[in-house]
């Protein structure tokens, strides 16, 4: 089994992440297509251009990946200026206005935004101090930032599925883990985290239960990271297709398969 720190440095590898992981939008749009079968069916870009009220001048949105917060804040608010970045140039191809930055050191002036998007990203940021520290320097008084991440009890369903399914594959009682990225960076660490910038810090929690009656969009979501397969110690493709085996399983006897969730939107002044 690969140790965690080996693992630690392939969720945060730059390279890896501009080129296998996000070189293009579509291991993260079958990340993102998941949450079509949640309930309840959180508007996340919705929330966050909610949270961009009172918000005026420019918004950053910092590892914006393939646009998604991006189009909704340009939609509903086109008196703001966002400039979308990500440490991927290939990812950034389709949306206008964008530019390669690493949040750990952003080609912005100080205290010259309105806010700051870092949404479902720092876990991939190898200095996570430097970044929130980058974050609170682009604010301009009473600026915001907003964060959002998952919590570690996150789609455990899929976490075990994934052990059983790598253990029935090395035929042994139960496989290693998958590579889980947001455990770096998770809901309940969060705050501390923020915390050494901000001072006030509201966290907008987000559970639901994802249930489909077909397995492809599970396995679209495990076969999404295998940009990390060299270091999860199981032949990749074998289990994900024996994950597939076990979930038509379980749709076969219970009707449905599910994955309870809980992420989180966190709102930083």
């Amino acid at each position: 089994m690969t140790d965690q720190p080996t693992r630690d440095r392939s969720v945060t590898d730059r390279c890896l992440l501009s080129t296998r992981a996000y070189g293009s939008g579509q291991y993260l749009a079958a990340r993102q297509s998941l949450y079509r079968w949640q309930t309840p069916r959180h508007d996340l870009p919705g929330i966050v251009a909610g949270e961009l009220a009172g918000v005026r001048g420019v918004v950053a949105d910092v590892g914006c990946g393939n646009g998604k917060f991006v189009a909704r804040v340009r939609e509903d608010r086109p008196d703001l200026k966002v400039l979308p970045m990500d440490v991927s140039p290939g990812i950034l191809g389709a949306i206008p206005g964008a530019v390669v930055a690493d949040v750990q050191q952003l080609p912005v002036a100080d205290a010259s935004l309105g806010a700051v998007l870092a949404l479902h990203m720092l876990y991939h940021v190898e200095d996570q101090g430097r970044a929130v520290k980058e974050l609170g320097r682009v604010l301009a008084p009473g600026g915001i930032a907003i964060v959002s991440t998952n919590s570690r009890t996150d789609k455990r369903e899929l976490e075990h599925l994934w052990r059983r399914a790598a253990g029935d594959v090395l035929g042994v009682r139960e496989g290693p883990a998958r590579v889980q990225l947001s455990a770096r960076f998770t809901l309940e660490d969060a705050p501390g985290v923020l915390g050494a910038v901000f001072g006030e810090i509201r966290t907008i929690p987000l559970p639901g239960m994802i249930e489909v009656t077909d397995a492809g969009p599970v396995v679209a979501h495990l076969a999404s990271y295998e940009a990390w397969a060299d270091e999860m110690g199981v032949p990749f493709p074998e289990t994900v297709e024996r994950a597939r085996e076990l979930v038509d399983g379980v749709i076969r006897v219970e009707g449905a398969f599910r994955v309870s969730c809980l992420g989180g939107v966190l709102v930083c002044r």
